[in-house]
């Protein structure tokens, strides 16, 4: 059995077909030696490792008492902390990456997503039992179990993802003959060594491919790492062979899958995965999959007596043996939402990849707009007075080249075409952009922008078109439950400092900072108001275009309403104009939280603001008099006029999947990665405890807004 302090990060309960997660063992005050910095650095490692209450450095070990070592593998490096280990009478405990690690690789600054703990030895070693071999070859595992993890290898297989998942998804061009894939490895990989296996493996594997397949050609994949020149592989000479293609492309695994019948390997990953495509799989060491029936093994392990499915080892590998962590969070994660938000940060990565110029951008947003972008796009930047012509630092082809402008931007110029247009996301920040703080989402649209119904935009063509599949369905009402919970919305206050500034900055009475108790005996009805000079004014509500009309319009409508009006947050600051709004149109006036005057309304009434949407999302009727995105869809009782074009009936979590999983991209601040809708939501929420008052430089900043530059 594998020890005790073992701890299964299974799927979280609430999934479908999750299996309970086992007992945490207590920390008990157990201290762990970390035996190298960058182990120490690792975004994941205490909440991977709730079994002890301290991790502390190699540098403390003569000082600190400690109940166990930790060390990266059974690598060379980690000889002297085994030897400690062993001098000291201490277990020593390996850790290593997961099966799906990142999106990128450590070289390019990506954190793993994923940690295997190992009390017993570690799953690449077939020389002495580890925690997953132990699993497998005892083979209890629940009906619902395997069928948690048959529905995640069929995720995996759906979304083509792998450890790592940088590589791009090209198809190979088609052969005339069957092909067979063999996969080199680095020359260091202790995995080779620890797999019963050695370079001469390499050099047997090959000819093993070639005469078993005779007819076949022989697609050599090389490491990735030998690729980029940092590292040595085994099969470089196999160019010389006129049957053997070497594969020198950084390319997805899957690709490759698609176009051969078999797989040949050492000990690489890519066996498993092979496995998961449904390739048979032959093996010249002894990796971890290897030896339970599955695959045609070269060696022999005599540990390893019984037969196991793959749904088995999947579940031992993945789900038991693996510990998942939200990088971006440091929150502890499952299998699930780890392929989920891979996948986003690879969607959104894909979407951008190429030659961009921005137009007319300012400074500030010049500095965040590159990492909403991606790691794989090209960017220039430039005023909307230079043109399009061709960058200075590298000329790029005219057709390859797209614009971007901010979606309020005007000119009189014509504007370059193919054009995007960039706005801010529905899950933005704490705090307001007026202040320059910085977004967590931002929306790039191709057709138009959510916000002008006088023609299609990336997000309503979502909304019509898109066929939003039960795993999306439900990830949307799982994130409504998570936004809810933790009350996030675009802008958000903090618990210990205000974000939409104080009384005496914003003008308004202290009344306004108070939630008042509605009468019972009459319907409340919140008003929310908005910026008068706003694109989605001009262009979405073309009947009643301000806050005065708005709320002559409800109070005409509903005499005896008890009506709540909230100005925008920028016309509390100051730095934007709100209008003049009568006081005999609504009872009080308020400010604060969103989501608190949400709850207290029996419906909102709004424009176009975004507040509709978010009162959508708590289950609280919207009535809107202009067209906002989530207008038309059968949600809201509309007295604008719907484009014929939206014509479909929505339910709310299809809403949510299209205007908040799909359509925005969303970036860490903090590492200015991209990172998907629910660990943004995290992010707020983490946010949100902080002190956000504003500094000294974005009260000259407002003060500069209303004196200098103007309200607009």
């Amino acid at each position: 059995m594998p020890p005790a302090t073992m701890m299964q990060l299974s799927p979280d309960a609430s999934a479908p077909g999750a299996v309970p997660a086992m007992q945490e063992t207590s920390r008990t005050g157990r201290t762990a030696l970390i035996t190298t910095r960058a182990m120490a650095q690792h975004p994941g490692l205490a909440v991977c490792l709730p079994e002890f209450q301290r991790l502390v450095p190699w540098s403390r070990r003569h000082f600190q008492r400690h109940d166990a070592i930790l060390g990266w593998g059974y690598r060379p490096t980690t000889r002297r902390s085994r030897q400690w280990a062993q001098r000291t009478g201490r277990p020593y405990v390996a850790l290593e990456d997961g099966f799906i690690r990142a999106w990128g690789t450590a070289g390019q600054g990506y954190a793993s997503h994923s940690l295997v703990v190992d009390h017993q030895g570690i799953y690449y070693d077939a020389t002495r039992p580890s925690d997953l071999e132990t699993w497998i070859e005892e083979g209890r595992f629940p009906a619902d179990e395997e069928a948690h993890a048959t529905a995640l290898m069929a995720r995996i297989r759906e979304l083509r993802l792998s450890k790592y998942n940088h590589a791009p998804d090209a198809a190979l061009p088609t052969g005339s003959r069957t092909r067979v894939l063999v996969v080199d490895q680095t020359r260091d990989d202790a995995s080779i060594t620890f797999g019963m296996a050695s370079a001469d493996s390499f050099r047997a594997m090959l000819e093993s491919a070639l005469e078993t397949h005779p007819e076949a050609e022989i697609l050599v994949k090389l490491h990735p790492e030998v690729i980029s020149g940092t590292k040595q592989g085994h099969l470089a000479h196999a160019i010389e062979h006129p049957r053997c293609r070497v594969i020198t492309d950084d390319i997805n695994p899957w690709a490759l899958f698609d176009t051969v019948s078999a797989a040949h390997v050492v000990t690489s990953q890519l066996g498993f995965e092979a496995l998961l495509a449904g390739l048979p799989v032959t093996c010249h060491g002894m990796p971890f999959y290897a030896g339970w029936g599955l695959t045609h093994d070269h060696l022999h392990c005599q540990r390893r007596q019984r037969r196991a499915t793959l749904s088995q080892i999947f579940a031992a590998a993945y789900l038991r043996y693996t510990r998942y962590v939200n990088p971006y969070t440091g929150e502890r994660s499952h299998l699930a939402a780890t392929l989920e938000l891979i996948n986003d940060q690879r969607r959104q990565i894909e979407r951008c990849r190429g030659s961009w110029q921005t137009l007319g951008f300012s400074r500030w947003k010049r500095g965040f707009i590159g990492d909403f972008l991606g790691p794989a796009a090209q960017v220039t930047h430039r005023s909307l007075a230079s043109g399009i012509g061709t960058t200075e630092e590298k000329p790029v082809e005219q057709a390859s080249l797209r614009s971007l402008v901010w979606a309020s931007q005007q000119t009189d110029q014509p504007l370059p075409q193919p054009l995007w247009r960039m706005e801010d996301g529905f899950l933005r920040s704490v705090g307001l952009g007026v202040d320059l703080v910085r977004p967590l989402s931002l929306a790039l649209d191709c057709r138009g922008i959510h916000y002008d119904p006088s023609r299609p935009s990336d997000l309503e063509h979502l909304l019509q078109h898109a066929e939003f599949s039960e795993a999306l369905r439900t990830r949307a009402q799982d994130l409504i439950q998570q936004i809810v919970a933790s009350g996030v919305s675009k802008y958000n206050s903090c618990e210990g400092g205000a974000s939409e500034g104080s009384a005496s900055e914003s003008g308004a009475t202290e009344q306004t900072n108070l939630i008042p108790e509605p009468p019972s005996d009459r319907a409340c009805l919140l008003v929310v108001g908005q910026v008068e000079s706003d694109a989605s004014i001009r262009q979405g509500s073309r009947t009643i275009t301000t806050n005065t009309e708005l709320l002559a319009r409800v109070r005409r409508d509903h005499p005896s309403a008890f009506i709540l009006y909230k100005p925008h947050p920028d016309v509390l600051s100051g730095v934007r104009d709100g209008g003049r709004v009568p006081s005999t149109l609504f009872d009080v006036q308020v400010s604060g939280d969103i989501t608190r005057l949400i709850k207290l309304a029996d419906e909102v009434h709004t424009m176009t603001s975004l507040a509709g949407f978010e009162a959508l999302i708590r289950g609280t009727a919207v009535v809107t008099y202009g067209v906002p995105f989530y207008a038309g869809w059968g949600l809201t009782k509309d007295h604008g006029q719907v484009p014929a074009r939206r014509n479909r009936s929505l339910k709310l979590e299809e809403l949510v999947a299209g205007a908040l999983l799909l359509y925005p991209h969303y970036v860490d601040p903090r590492t200015a990665q991209p990172i998907n809708a629910e660990t943004a939501v995290t992010l707020l929420r983490q946010a949100r405890r902080c002190d956000r008052s504003l500094k000294a430089w974005q009260y000259l900043y407002r003060f500069y807004r209303r004196s200098l530059k103007g309200q607009r």
